[in-house]
């Protein structure tokens, strides 16, 4: 394969078990790139949360780019909005009105905050609010108007709440929304032309390429578009099934360093 550009999740992939980008990532990512290979993060973070990886992967300019938001949006790393896809304010009022009648913590993530319509704030938005680096604020739902810009919309619970709202969703609203699984604690609800699949598919087209340059690397059931749509997608050995059965090829696990084992066997050995 003529590989150009390698997007990496974030959480679970491009870190290790410990939450730390380990030096044989960084390495492999490094050598990538020396053959002029884009290194495209993609994350349900923002930019916030992704920036931390990026010094010690030597990227950094206007000619480098994240996916964001799972996709919601693109942005070169200095900050400069490609595409930008909110969800609306009418789908904000649905989405969060059921979050009160199944009794489940709610927020919402714009580029510039986290807020949060419950005043018993949940610890996974807190701790959510730390990993991305995004300030946390309780808004009543009439506070949040359409003047909000808002990236995604989150149920932020226990599992089986998670798992039990994501079954339990009107048909109607997956529809009209992206929703996702991003972790066993997080649903996520974004604009249906969001995603990284076609946050990456729109990216991969402005630089250029075709799916046949792509190689994706993800863990979660958010990651699952930009495999299928890669002529190249590898799935974490920490992934779930969903994501090994997409994928073309199954790595070795983020404490075992899988992105590096991944990028040596189809880039930087290669040749």
């Amino acid at each position: 394969m003529d590989i150009k550009i390698i997007a990496i999740d974030v959480d679970g992939t491009l870190l290790n078990e410990k939450n730390e980008l380990a030096q044989p990532t960084i390495d492999a990512i490094k050598k990538a790139r020396d053959k002029g290979i884009k290194i495209v993060i993609c994350s349900g973070r923002p930019l916030t949360g992704i920036r931390p990886y990026l010094k010690p992967l030597g990227i950094s300019g206007d000619d480098e780019y994240v996916i964001a938001f799972n996709g919601a949006v693109v942005e070169t790393v200095s900050g400069k909005i490609i595409a930008k896809m909110d969800v609306s304010y009418e789908d904000f009022l649905e989405v969060e009105m059921m979050s009160r009648e199944i009794g489940i913590h709610f927020q919402i993530e714009t580029t510039d905050g986290i807020y949060v319509t419950n005043r018993n704030i949940s610890p996974y938005s807190v701790f959510e609010s730390q990993l991305v680096r995004l300030p946390i604020n309780y808004r009543t739902p009439e506070e949040i108007t359409r003047e909000f810009d808002i990236a995604k919309l989150m149920y932020v619970d226990d599992n089986d709440k998670i798992v039990a709202a994501n079954h339990d969703l009107p048909k109607s609203i997956k529809e009209r929304l992206n929703v996702v699984q991003s972790t066993p604690v997080f649903l996520e609800f974004m604009n249906k032309k969001a995603g990284k699949g076609n946050a990456l598919k729109n990216l991969t087209e402005k630089l250029g390429y075709t799916t046949k340059n792509v190689m994706a690397i993800g863990d979660q059931e958010n990651d699952l578009s930009m495999l299928k749509y890669a002529g190249l997608g590898v799935g974490m050995g920490n992934g779930i099934d969903d994501v090994k059965e997409a994928a073309q090829f199954v790595t070795k696990d983020n404490a075992e360093n899988g992105v590096a084992y991944a990028i040596n066997k189809f880039v930087n050995d290669a040749d």
